[in-house]
């Protein structure tokens, strides 16, 4: 099976679509085959990825309710190496429909485990801002939950949430689910960041992942062009930061590490 990250966050706005597509452009980078799943009925990522998503012929939500094989709902990216298995407008009730399937917490998990996508190496889960069906199958399917969280009260304060839902989905569909913080948005020109980000430390220790992204318009234009930062402004600071945070989970890649962080 591909290594499976989920990157959720039950917070809007604090940079899930983002990582997920920079992430997964940076792994290609490295060599790493990526597939990226868009598992919000916005379809941010996968119009971000350069598709339009009232075209694409199958979404997650085909593939969960057993309509099209996962492979077969596929789709390339604007970035060879990088594919993604698209959201559309079926999305929107999905939640509901999945409710009334028995164990709909495994589908996806199943889904992955389909011989058909073996060429892939990592498989990154961006999930919608909220609880429910779609985020509870992201977690009981991933090794790692990354969480994104700016160093602000409300996104700090909504972590409480999260680690709540870590323990229910380790207690019930996945006891080797493991995560760690990964600060965005990061704002270095003033003290109030700096404080916070120290704090996360302090608490969290190995939880929180060393690379810190910050502010960087060029992660905005590249939102609106349709691009990875890494293809948009490669040199951008942007750029660099997501290249460290592939390297810095690379270790994850090749071996399915079973270290926890309670």
């Amino acid at each position: 099976m591909p290594y499976v990250i989920a990157i959720c966050h039950q917070k809007g706005g604090v940079g899930k679509t983002t990582t997920t597509l920079a992430l997964g452009a940076c792994f290609v980078e490295r060599g790493v085959r990526t597939l990226m799943v868009d598992l919000d009925p916005q379809a941010n990522l996968t119009s971000n990825s350069g598709l339009e998503p009232d075209q694409v012929p199958f979404s997650v939500a085909e593939v969960l309710t057993g309509k099209t094989a996962p492979a077969r709902a596929v789709t390339e990216s604007n970035l060879p190496g990088l594919d993604i298995l698209p959201s559309n407008d079926s999305m929107v009730d999905l939640g509901r429909r999945l409710y009334q399937i028995r164990d709909y917490e495994f589908l996806l998990r199943r889904a992955l485990q389909d011989y058909a996508l073996e060429e892939y190496a990592v498989v990154l889960l961006d999930c919608p801002p909220s609880v429910g069906p779609l985020t509870i199958s992201a977690l009981t399917a991933a090794d790692l939950l990354i969480v994104p969280t700016q160093c602000e009260y409300y996104s700090i304060q909504a972590l409480t949430d999260m680690f709540e839902l870590v323990s229910v989905i380790r207690n019930r569909t996945n006891p080797p689910l493991t995560y760690r913080l990964l600060v965005t948005m990061f704002d270095g020109r003033g003290k109030f960041h700096a404080q916070m980000l120290e704090q996360l430390r302090e608490y969290f220790q190995e939880g929180l992942l060393n690379t810190t992204i910050g502010f960087d318009t060029k992660l905005r234009e590249a939102q609106a062009v349709g691009l990875p930062v890494t293809i948009h402004a490669p040199q951008s600071r942007g750029a660099s930061q997501y290249r460290q945070l592939a390297e810095e989970l690379s270790p994850y890649v090749p071996k399915k590490s079973q270290v926890r962080t309670d």
